[in-house]
């Protein structure tokens, strides 16, 4: 009779340990998904950086070939 509460205790326990693994696996897909979802805004926010880079640089080079063309530089 103790061998079988024994099993039978075992047995609820790892259905129970077995359930919150489950549980952390669903956690652990859903924080995958969430880091997906990052990474994509910030590789946009970063394309869209680079991308005021270009033209502040290219604003920057007419403003200098201005200045050179009306002798206002320093």
């Amino acid at each position: 009779m103790t061998e079988n509460v024994t099993n039978e205790l075992l047995l609820e326990t790892l259905k129970a340990v077995q359930s919150k693994l489950t549980k952390v696996a669903d956690d652990i897909a859903a924080l995958k998904t969430d880091m997906r979802g990052m990474k994509g805004h910030m590789a946009a926010f970063m394309q869209s950086e680079v991308a005021q880079d270009g033209t502040l640089a290219s604003i920057q080079s007419r403003l200098e070939r201005i200045e050179r063309r009306l002798e206002l530089q320093e």
